[in-house]
């Protein structure tokens, strides 16, 4: 399916049922789908992600992933709180890059489209660019604190795994690119190309434990997915916010689009998407799935971790303080990407 078709359809799925509750204020693209023409393919296992603004400061729940006329779409609520104004969008390394082009679906009262003239006009000025990439450093930080060695070990693992997965956000940040949740690694690993921080890369999949790893060691983790997927999406019955993405609809996404990096050569670059779905999956296990279903797939998330270097605990918050000590070169990487890179205007 084209872009333009999938776009289509995401937009007519938020005039038929969105636009109809009581305070919609209207909707725009985001994702991996933004600044793409319409002409593309979409890629296999990818979504075209909605976001939904609704009046107050806080919005519903997260809608999440729906499959409407044959095209996946995952829906955010936002709250027009966190929209109210230029200065906090722009800042905002999650928010500003739907602002930096037009990807308005609706807005009933043309707010979102003075917002969008007023972030795009000043989005690659280089103090909002240095406060988006501090954005994204200040969440790593305090993702890594956050991590609860008395926590089950796939909740610590997704507290360790994530802040550690925002270090690519940065560089990506700094590069003015879009800050994208499954292929980060992929995309981070091009900028450092282009930028000739070609030898920096390694140590972001040495931190995240797959330097080494070859393509048959994950496929191997792949096929343990898998069955623990389709296992966790049938047992399913208790609301999480990732709930959406472990569903036969979300397959796709998480299992065939992490075969098509595999076959393409970006086996590595998979890891990332893997290791998080396996512990949203073991999450979602641990508390509708009976015993014996558990027994027999945690040896495969075990393995898995294992293979990262994570054994206990210990081995988190060690893992955890290494990204800390790693944050000042990192820093210095970005800051010499954003000083190299031509888009950004030294306001």
């Amino acid at each position: 399916m084209k872009i333009g078709l999938a776009r289509k359809h995401a937009a007519e799925w938020v005039m038929a049922y969105a636009s109809a509750d009581d305070g919609y204020l209207g909707a725009y693209f985001s994702g991996s789908t933004v600044g793409r023409s319409d002409e593309e393919l979409l890629p296999v296992g990818s979504d075209v992600d909605v976001v939904v603004v609704r009046d107050g400061d806080t919005p519903p729940s997260k809608l999440g992933k729906l499959m409407y006329r044959d095209t996946l779409i995952e829906i955010t609520y936002l709250s027009s709180h966190q929209l109210d104004s230029a200065e906090k969008v722009l800042q905002s390394y999650h928010l500003a890059g739907s602002f930096r082009i037009n990807t308005l679906i609706d807005d009933p009262t043309e707010h979102l489209s003075l917002l969008q003239k007023q972030v795009s006009r000043h989005f690659a000025e280089r103090k909002w660019v240095n406060l988006r990439c501090e954005n994204a450093r200040e969440r790593i930080e305090n993702g890594i604190q956050s991590l609860n060695p008395s926590a089950p070990m796939y909740e610590q693992v997704t507290s360790w795994m994530f802040p550690t997965g925002v270090m690519t956000h940065v560089l990506l940040v700094a590069a003015l690119r879009n800050p994208t949740v499954r292929l980060r690694y992929l995309a981070a690993r091009h900028v450092l190309e282009e930028y000739g921080y070609e030898e920096f890369y390694p140590m972001l999949l040495k931190l995240l434990g797959c330097e080494d790893w070859t393509s048959d060691k994950v496929e191997h983790h792949l096929i343990g997915l898998e069955k623990t997927f389709d296992a966790a999406a049938a047992a399913a019955k208790t609301a999480f916010f990732f709930s959406s993405d472990i569903t036969p609809e979300a397959r796709s996404i998480a299992i065939n689009g992490s075969l098509e990096q595999i076959r393409a050569g970006n086996h590595r670059e998979a890891v990332f998407w893997i290791v998080a779905t396996y512990a949203r999956c073991h999450q979602i296990l641990a508390v509708d799935a009976s015993a014996e279903i558990r027994r027999e797939l945690t040896p495969f998330f075990v393995e898995l971790i294992a293979d990262l270097g994570i054994h206990s605990s210990e081995d988190l918050v060690r893992r955890g303080e290494e990204v800390i000590r790693f944050l000042p070169r990192l820093w210095k990487i970005a800051e010499e990407i954003m000083l190299a890179n031509p888009e950004i205007v030294n306001n």
